[in-house]
């Protein structure tokens, strides 16, 4: 019976060593969950501080970037609408450029035909009575109309221009297929 006594207050023994060498194991794994325990808190309270700041931060970047991005798409809309009367006045430029060539064009050909003709001998004018008494003015009226009344019997025979003596007499005859 001592032997029973014995082995049960040796484990007891060996039970209280064994307590003892995991309580001085413990002791700095218990600070050191105290230190974080700190930290946590610390952490915390910094968050607390600072996170409303960051998320107002990040909310009004968030309003910040919504701006810019319609201010973009009015840019982008203005761009398009710039683009598109850029486009009318190029239109419009070669509409003016296409009207330029046309009126360069007939100009030299009137500048050319001119020139051809300066060339050719000229015909002698009729001089015509009616004219010249306009121009110097020397009667009244009264005198043209009676020149004139008794011309147009002289006169308008010769002054009546029929399809043959447009074609007989200078009026067609000084165009040429060249010109």
């Amino acid at each position: 019976m001592s032997e029973a006594i014995f082995l049960l207050g040796l484990s007891f023994l060996l039970v209280v060593v064994c307590l003892t060498i995991l309580l001085l194991t413990a002791i700095p794994t218990f600070q050191e969950l105290g230190k974080a325990a700190n930290s946590v808190v610390r952490l915390a309270d910094t968050l607390t501080r600072e996170l409303p700041a960051t998320l107002e931060a990040i909310r009004m970047t968030g309003l910040e970037l919504s701006e810019l991005s319609d201010e973009l798409n009015q840019g982008a809309k203005s761009a398009g609408e710039a683009v598109k009367q850029v486009n009318d006045g190029i239109k419009g430029v070669r509409q003016s450029a296409s009207s330029a060539t046309i009126a360069t064009k007939s100009a030299f050909a009137g500048i050319k035909a001119g020139l051809k003709s300066l060339g050719r001998p000229r015909r002698q004018r009729r001089s015509d009575p009616y004219q010249e008494k306009i121009r110097s003015n020397n009667q009244s009226i009264r005198d043209l109309e009676s020149f004139s009344d008794d011309e147009d019997d002289a006169s308008n025979q010769g002054r009546l221009i029929t399809p043959d003596d447009i074609r007989s007499e200078g009026f067609m005859g000084d165009l040429n297929s060249e010109d």
